[in-house]
């Protein structure tokens, strides 16, 4: 049977590519590391890295290894969180994952409510991107995530549990100044001579731009790439460009600036338009937990919380001038 110690020092080796920095990560002199590896070897009886005149590099039977070490390492780590979880019910504490546009707009209000009802459970909060929030969540790192995605990259993981907690329409930005304020309906077919302002670096809402103004027949031309959601609203309140965004996004929004919505296109006259859907891609917010470990009641109930905060996020009622002061309830 393999050694689960040397398969982490493996996975290690394979992720640093030189034993010299894995037995560092794992508190071993490099000799010992070297000396577990070749036993490693023996035991899988075939070589499993490469040396180089720099590092080491696995080779394709040791990759395979490296990934099942990892997946190990991931279960181990789990387990620790488990223990640690539990070990201070009599306190409490929830772990909680989130992402930036939910970390300002729905999860602040769930916060508040949370420690009013539970002042004695102490809540922690890690950022991350998507890959990230899903690795803390099968590490343990955290036991609940706020999670998203798009109908083109749904969230597909058999070991974690997702909930759908609320749909985030994509909204259009337009300055106070537009004429488009005034307009009872907003097709994107017909914003095609327009600029616009798109998010940098390869970021899902420029994805989600390209994507509905394409299914509307034409592609955007681009005035300006913003960092942020504040930096995308000040150049549309410049009269730079429009933008599109999910509406969680906008929950903190500029005066100069107003929020419309799409109208779903016109359907499509013949075999050659190209065929249109919603009007504009809709993203899902998810509550994500593991499947592999029973949930805490500190996290239970922190998700109670979240589900009652986002019905308030999606009442049929709010209307384009109140998107903005969802907040203040």
């Amino acid at each position: 049977m393999l050694n689960v110690r040397r398969l982490l020092l493996l996975a290690e080796v394979a992720e640093r590519g030189s034993l010299t920095a894995a037995a560092a990560a794992l508190s071993m002199t490099t000799s010992a590391a070297s000396q577990q590896m070749s036993q490693l070897e023996r035991e899988a009886g075939q070589p499993l890295i490469e040396r180089l005149p720099r590092g080491v590099r696995t080779t394709a039977a040791g990759a395979a290894l490296a990934e099942r070490g990892r997946a190990v390492r991931r279960e181990l780590q789990a387990a620790e969180a488990d223990l640690e979880a539990f070990g201070h019910l009599d306190r409490g504490v929830v772990t909680l994952g989130s992402f930036p546009t939910a970390s300002a707009s729905l999860l602040p209000l769930a916060l508040t409510r949370f420690r009013r009802a539970h002042p004695q459970v102490r809540t922690v909060v890690r950022a991350g991107v998507l890959a990230q929030l899903r690795e803390m969540l099968h590490t343990g790192e955290v036991e609940l995530s706020l999670l998203w995605d798009y109908d083109w990259n749904r969230v597909d993981d058999d070991q974690l549990t997702l909930t759908p907690l609320l749909e985030d329409p994509t909204v259009l930005v337009v300055p106070t100044s537009s004429p488009l304020v005034d307009s009872d309906r907003v097709r994107l077919s017909d914003l095609a001579d327009q600029e616009w302002i798109i998010r940098a670096e390869n970021h899902p809402v420029a994805d989600v731009l390209r994507r509905a103004c394409r299914r509307a027949g034409f592609e955007p031309r681009i005035a300006y790439a913003s960092h942020d959601y504040q930096e995308a609203q000040a150049m549309v309140a410049a009269g730079l460009g429009l933008a599109l965004a999910p509406r969680l996004a906008l929950t903190n929004r500029r005066s100069d600036v107003r929020l419309l919505p799409l109208s779903p296109e016109p359907a499509a006259q013949s075999a050659r338009e190209q065929p249109v859907g919603e009007a504009a891609p809709i993203r899902r917010i998810l509550l994500a937990g593991s499947a592999q470990r029973a949930a805490t009641p500190a996290a239970q109930a922190m998700a109670r919380v979240l589900h009652t905060v986002a019905r308030g996020f999606t009442d049929p009622g709010l209307d384009r001038s109140q998107l903005g002061a969802v907040r203040a309830r």
